[in-house]
């Protein structure tokens, strides 16, 4: 749909990255490498389609290539991404249960998800060197898979209970997550997030535990925590859910996600930092490495990254970077030769766009038939948004708990802008795209995030038709400042 791509990797171009590596709200994330491509999902909530699936040949450059999910089960939660046997699988939760799809190729197409139905969170798979299947789950559970791996033998045992904090640590709650699984030279480490997924800065962190059996018993490593904030100082927040990775070099690293301090509207983003193995057994992330510095890059070529930044919106399909919350785009959103043609007679989410910087200008050229209000919107939820509306009685400003009067403005087409500059959002709106006038109010934004309206969602840039009529947008572009 006629889009640009302006790379906004965490590629340095000197040999070294500075992370995040993924922007935006890409929370959980599962990594597998088979052979010299990485492949990564992460938690994608009510998104459709969902369960992005992203490529990399060296661990900073990450390109969208598929989505495995493309129809509503409930939430989805940190899933699990793995290979095996020549097949691809992900286990995720959703809806009280536990599902899995699989796919020859992570391109897809992926099978219908086909629900395990077993309780619990963030399954981890493991594989014995016998060939025997499991999946640990959050709280340290272990259930058996059958040898496909799609579906579960017998009931759940519990195995592991995780290492403990000191008590006087500023923590959200104990909350053993993230489960995962690494069968390592006659030991199983199992590495997991405790101290809650968000709430005070220190909370969040990554421990190891490892064991000659999986069930146990588990001896807790002497370089606990593996990754934590220190203070809400810090750069990056709530560091937690980690995943090891090696390189065919046989270099180890973590993923793992955290927030940007004092930046939660933007959800937790994905970081990658170096890992070593010591000569007692155990892994920790390498000496003289912090986060919010710049770290020499792992070995693999470099390619695309990233979503497009600009998407004329004609023509073509919509594009993996759009989604909405609960259904597909297309129930709502109509590719056409004029634009994207959104139909505000029919009940659903706005068209979502992934936001990923701190200060940032996005924009639209709406057309609007009937009466229908074509909106550029930041949202959260169906209960928490603001935004700019063009309309055929002028443009105006609304919030999700009150609406304000409108500007004059000639008949569409009209161009809306919405500017977020550390969450303080101003509105503006154009009829050549050149020549801007502002709306007088501005927005702080800042309080629309997790710790206050729960759901660990983030501040998605939206599109939206609403009233008795159509709006056709076209000339989408999103701008970091």
């Amino acid at each position: 749909m006629n889009v640009v791509t302006k790379s906004l990797s965490a590629d340095l171009g000197n040999g070294m990255y500075l992370n995040p590596v993924l922007r935006g709200n890409y929370a959980d994330p599962s990594i597998v490498r088979v052979g010299t491509d990485y492949y990564m999902t992460h938690t994608s909530y009510h998104a459709l389609p969902g369960l992005i699936i992203w490529h990399s040949k060296d661990l900073i450059h990450w390109s969208p290539i598929g989505a495995a999910l493309h129809e509503n089960v409930g939430d989805v939660w940190a899933p699990e991404f793995i290979h095996y046997q020549g097949l691809f699988y992900i286990y995720f939760p959703a809806n009280r249960t536990n599902w899995v799809i699989t796919a020859s190729s992570p391109e897809g197409p992926w099978s219908k998800p086909v629900d395990l139905k077993i309780k619990g969170i963030d399954p981890g798979h493991l594989v014995t060197p016998e060939g025997e299947r499991y999946l640990v789950m959050s709280g340290g559970e272990l259930v058996r898979l059958a040898d496909d791996g799609l579906s579960v033998i017998g009931e759940p045992q519990h195995v592991y209970d995780g290492w403990k904090y000191p008590e006087d640590w500023e923590v959200e709650a104990y909350s053993l997550e993230g489960p995962k699984i690494t069968y390592r030279n006659g030991y199983y480490y199992l590495t997991v997030a405790v101290g809650g997924t968000a709430g005070p800065a220190t909370g969040h962190m990554v421990v190891s535990s490892r064991a000659v059996s999986p069930f146990g018993p588990w001896e807790h490593s002497p370089y606990n925590p593996i990754v934590r904030a220190a203070s809400k100082k810090d750069r990056w927040w709530s560091k937690g859910h980690g995943t090891l990775v090696d390189t065919p070099e046989g270099e180890w690293w973590m993923v793992y996600h955290a927030y940007e301090k004092g930046l939660h509207t933007l959800g937790r983003v994905t970081m990658l930092e170096p890992v070593e193995w010591t000569p007692d057994g155990w892994f920790t992330i390498q000496p003289d490495i912090a986060s919010h510095l710049s770290i020499a890059k792992p070995p693999g070529a470099a390619g695309p990254h990233g979503w497009p930044t600009e998407d004329g919106l004609r023509g073509g399909e919509i594009g993996l970077h759009w989604q909405c919350s609960g259904h597909l785009p297309q129930k709502r959103f109509h590719p056409g030769a004029d634009g994207l043609v959104g139909d505000g007679r029919t009940e659903g989410s706005p068209l979502l766009y992934m936001a990923g910087h701190e200060s940032y200008e996005v924009q639209v050229k709406v057309t609007v038939q009937g009466d229908a209000e074509g909106r550029l919107m930041l949202y959260y939820n169906d209960a928490h948004y603001l935004g700019i509306g063009a309309s055929s009685k002028g443009v105006r400003h609304f919030r999700s708990f009150k609406n304000y009067g409108a500007m004059p403005c000639p008949e569409t087409p009209v161009y809306l802008k919405i500017r977020n500059r550390e969450n303080t959002v101003s509105f503006y709106f154009s009829t050549d795209g050149t020549a801007w006038s502002k709306y007088d109010k501005v927005v702080e934004a800042s309080g629309l995030h997790h710790n206050t309206l729960g759901g660990f969602l983030s501040l998605r840039i939206g599109l939206d038709a609403a009233g008795e009529g159509n709006v056709t947008f076209t000339d989408f572009v999103y701008r970091p400042l």
